[in-house]
């Protein structure tokens, strides 16, 4: 443990190897510690007792093209720590997944996410016409849903005389930031995992109750003014999504504290928005509760004309946006411009600590994951997102490496100065491989995890022109039986590495065959056009099949939930499950393998007599194991580490 401690501390944050180097240096090399098997509990399924198997590697130093290669066998990164998942013995496969950048299509949905930025930084970003087109596609679903009701509320319109003009257009305001602001609850249990995320879910509106239907419906001192029938409309989309696709029923992420699935009922959804809602709007006069599907919104003070009312809500749109409602419409919010034309800058810059995006990646930490402090500490988050084995290459101006270079990068998204995202990334030869991303909780609204995605997709296309090779977006893992990651397949055409032949398949050939198991060899069915084929067995248990837990891919850890215990339990126990159908380490020659101690290479072969009998058994085991992970070609190259 001691080495392996060491080893990390070797690795620096930016390495500064020369890439070019002489002909009589023996060069860029990637040195690599074996870490054996690892046993850590699953941070998808969220199911106790489930383990996640995987291969380890501690990487002192790595080439990118060494590291582009991994990829293409399944493996990712850590900081310095390298990890391949052992498909067939982890509760929650893992498949790589990628798109080439050229031919990427952007959907509607991401579409209108970069159209909502550009409008804010025009200054032109308009949610009151936003939430009205909104409100009238949702109005035939709202009548639906009360006529089905017997306890439905009446959403007729008080009468207000002409000369009331101005009060009419304070409570039009108020009901718009009410919408907007359900709008934004609803979006943060999507990222927190409580609402799926591969559904699109209509919009919200508030609408007043009449005089005559609020003074019946007085409890106290509070009194009843405005109603939302959001709720009817999403447990309609989950019905449609569960009958047109085939999701199964929704556990206890909805706030129910059992282990029996349960269906996501209006009533169970007005629940769970009207407890966050009643968080957001503690300062105002307002309370909000569930009634019968419906969310219910009580006036805590007497005032016929709404006056107080409508001053209570103003700003409700502003804090939706994650803006100051205090300062004017000209000046700078939470340090953005509004009213006047903002600017956007993304930076790029090398993987290196900086104090800025730490306290960006702390507060995001805090209020998007309920993370703890003593967890969110400067040395986690520089082991996690600043540490990296690879070996810097530089800009040569021949085409074959980018402007930027080849390596490990921060990707700051700097509005009007402020910074408001940080991308985490690996530039490769052939792809940018996305890592991370966290970004300002106050900004929420902006989705800013879809945002970064669309850039680095563009920021690929573009600069496959200074380098022809660089040609794909890696988005990480996708886990088809984990829905908060099934948003990646969002992002079309894109295609899943075969966990044995580690070929690329597309992924609408995959996703009828992970409908059914989640672990396939998806090769097998690439040219599959007649019969139905044999999958095959999942050793986990079938009783996990149904394990949703819904997210969105504005929480970029969603994009990679990488941050695993990499402290679990090691295991080399020769009575662990091998994986059966891997390709066979026979076709390379463990002898050929490149063994490192301290500054000395030698082949394997050429080193075994030094060991006894017994050690040379072992290691030959663990070399064959290490041969499988990595492939014949890459193990001859490496350089494994034995000191």
């Amino acid at each position: 443990m001691a080495e392996k401690k060491k080893m990390k501390s070797k690795a620096s944050s930016s390495s500064t190897n020369n890439y070019a180097a002489g002909e009589n240096s023996r060069g860029p090399e990637s040195v690599v510690h074996d870490a054996g098997r690892r046993r850590s509990s699953c941070g998808y399924c969220g199911s106790g007792g489930h383990t996640s198997i995987s291969h380890g590697l501690l990487a002192q130093s790595l080439t990118v093209d060494d590291y582009q290669a991994l990829l293409d066998r399944g493996w990712r990164r850590s900081g310095c720590y390298l990890y391949k998942p052992e498909m067939e013995w982890t509760c929650c496969p893992s498949y790589t997944i990628r798109l080439k950048a050229s031919e990427f299509v952007p959907s509607k949905e991401q579409l209108r996410v970069s159209k909502r930025m550009q409008r804010l930084l025009d200054g032109t970003w308009d949610v009151k016409r936003s939430d009205k087109s909104t409100g009238e596609r949702s109005s035939s679903e709202a009548s639906c849903s009360y006529s089905q009701n017997e306890h439905a509320i009446s959403m007729a319109e008080p009468p207000l005389s002409t000369n009331r003009e101005e009060e009419k257009n304070k409570v039009e305001q108020l009901t718009q930031c009410l919408s907007l602001q359900i709008d934004a609850v609803a979006q943060e249990l999507i990222e927190r995992g409580q609402f799926p995320s591969d559904l699109e879910f209509p919009k919200a509106s508030v609408k007043i109750l009449s005089p005559a239907k609020r003074k019946l419906l007085v409890e106290g001192s509070e009194e009843l003014m405005f109603s939302c029938n959001i709720s009817f409309q999403i447990a309609s989309a989950l019905r449609r999504a569960k009958k047109d696709h085939g999701l199964a029923k929704f556990s206890e992420s909805i706030g129910e504290r059992n282990t029996q699935d349960i269906e996501m009922s209006p009533h169970l959804i007005a629940e769970t928005l009207a407890g966050h809602l009643n968080q957001v709007l503690e300062t105002s006069n307002l309370l909000v509760r569930a009634c019968n599907g419906h969310i219910n919104f009580y006036s805590t003070v007497k005032n016929d004309e709404l006056d107080g009312i409508a001053r209570s809500g103003m700003g409700l749109k502003e804090r939706a946006l994650g803006i100051d409602s205090k300062s004017s419409p000209s000046k700078k919010r939470n340090g953005i411009s509004h009213g006047k034309g903002s600017r956007l800058e993304i930076r790029m810059k090398r993987s290196a600590f900086d104090p800025e995006e730490y306290s960006l990646y702390r507060k995001y930490q805090l209020r998007v994951h309920n993370d703890t402090p003593e967890r969110v500490t400067e040395n986690s988050y520089r082991r996690f997102l600043v540490d990296t084995p690879l070996i810097f290459v530089p800009p040569t101006g021949d085409g074959t490496v980018p402007p930027c270079g080849f390596g490990s990068f921060h990707q700051q998204y700097v509005i009007d100065g402020r910074l408001i995202a940080v991308g985490v990334i690996d530039i490769l030869p052939k792809c940018l491989s996305s890592k991370y991303l966290f970004w300002d909780p106050d900004l929420s609204s902006l989705s800013l995890g879809k945002y970064s995605a669309l850039e680095e997709i563009k920021w690929v296309s573009e600069n496959q022109r200074h380098c022809p090779s660089l040609q794909y977006y890696y988005l990480g893992y996708y886990i088809h039986s984990c829905n908060k990651m099934r948003y990646k397949a969002a992002y079309r055409p894109s295609e899943l590495l075969c966990p044995l032949r580690y070929q690329w398949i597309p992924f609408d050939i995959a996703k009828p065959l992970l409908d059914r198991k989640k672990y396939v060899v998806l090769s097998d069915f690439a040219s599959f056009t007649d019969g139905e084929p044999s999958i095959l067995d999942d050793p986990m248990e079938e009783q996990h099949d149904d394990l949703f837990h819904g997210g969105k891919n504005d929480v970029i850890i969603y994009r990679d939930e990488e941050m695993a215990d990499f402290d679990s339990e090691e295991s080399d126990d020769e009575s662990d499950p091998e994986i059966s159908n891997s390709p066979s380490s026979q076709d390379g020659d463990v002898g050929n393998i490149l063994i490192g101690m301290k500054s000395v290479r030698l082949r394997f072969k050429d080193l075994c007599q030094a060991f006894g009998p017994g050690n040379r058994r072992h290691m030959e085991n663990q070399l064959q194991r290490y041969m499988r992970a990595v492939g014949v070609e890459l193990s001859e190259r490496m350089v494994y580490s034995i000191v």
